[in-house]
């Protein structure tokens, strides 16, 4: 069995990562999505994961469920090299989803035990920075999402009273129903096994769920996320179909940002993915790396 306790009081090296690098959502993860062998050390002030399967080494956390990646611990040498020492020669070294505070260090440490890797931007996060309050947030947006932003809300109360914000740890079943219901890849992406994925997630890594209420209390909408001292981390997202008249999905993302400002965090970071809705909401990109090579 895996002693993940040799990680405790280690915090991620590159920061506003979230819980993605630590041990609470890597085994959330290895728990329902377990492939090849798991590697867990930590030496000399640092700590890595890494999962080597069929000759290829990555860091644990496939990189279509977790969105950053980074070492633990302000010096990841020591762990690196005796990682490299256990795998010995003919292996491939694929790191993805390294912020660049986290990607350079690491590049260093395997090059310091014999392990050289090229580095290259493979995708980005999307992260708006949060002024602190929500008008001045709605002030800084072009002109046109503004007007469009305050519309889709003044027709939500209209037509179905005053959206809600309710935070509901136990939501997870109602959010995957909602999730079900989306077309194409969306709805056959909640599985089963995927789903209680999601419910390890509340229980290991302080996952937060939001339902988005209408004015008599039915669930439109609800967000699955996390959050730390200073940012909001929106992790997934879904909506009844069946009011999708309302446009409750900006209507839900809006309302997640006021309410991250109202709590008083300066980032909401919308994670990987390149959907146009999060830059005309003020998002700009955090270049995230792949760092590559062969032994």
């Amino acid at each position: 069995m895996t002693d993940w306790s040799v990680l405790d009081g280690l915090e991620a090296l590159a920061p506003h990562t979230g819980p993605f690098p630590r041990p609470g959502f890597l085994r959330a993860w290895w728990r329902h999505r377990p492939q090849g062998e798991l590697i867990v050390r930590r030496s000399g002030g640092g700590g890595l994961v890494v999962v080597h399967d069929q000759g290829v080494v990555r860091l644990a956390g496939e990189a279509d469920l977790t969105d950053y990646h980074s070492p633990l611990g302000p010096e990841p040498a020591m762990a690196a090299g005796e990682i490299a020492a256990l795998l010995g020669r003919g292996f491939r070294v694929e790191f993805d989803s390294l912020p660049i505070e986290a990607a350079g260090p690491l590049q260093h440490a395997f090059g310091l035990a014999g392990v050289a890797l090229a580095k290259r931007q493979h995708d980005a996060a999307m992260v708006l920075d949060l002024p602190r309050d929500p008008e001045a947030y709605l002030a800084a947006l072009d002109g046109k999402q503004r007007h469009e932003v305050r519309r889709k809300h003044r027709r939500f109360a209209e037509e179905a009273g005053t959206p809600v914000l309710h935070r509901d740890p136990d939501a997870v079943g109602r959010f995957a129903a909602m999730h079900r219901t989306a077309g194409g890849d969306k709805g056959v992406f909640m599985t089963g096994e995927m789903e209680g994925f999601f419910t390890s997630l509340v229980a290991d890594a302080g996952a937060v769920i939001d339902v988005l209420l209408d004015g008599v209390g039915n669930a439109v909408g609800a967000a699955f996320g996390f959050e730390d001292a200073d940012t909001y981390y929106l992790y997934n997202s879904a909506f009844d179909q069946t009011r999708s008249a309302l446009s409750p999905g900006i209507v839900l993302v809006t309302s997640l940002i006021e309410a991250a400002i109202v709590s008083g965090r300066r980032r909401f970071d919308f994670l990987k993915g390149s959907e146009e809705y999060k830059g005309r909401l003020g998002a700009l990109p955090r270049p995230l790396f792949l760092l590559e090579g062969s032994t």
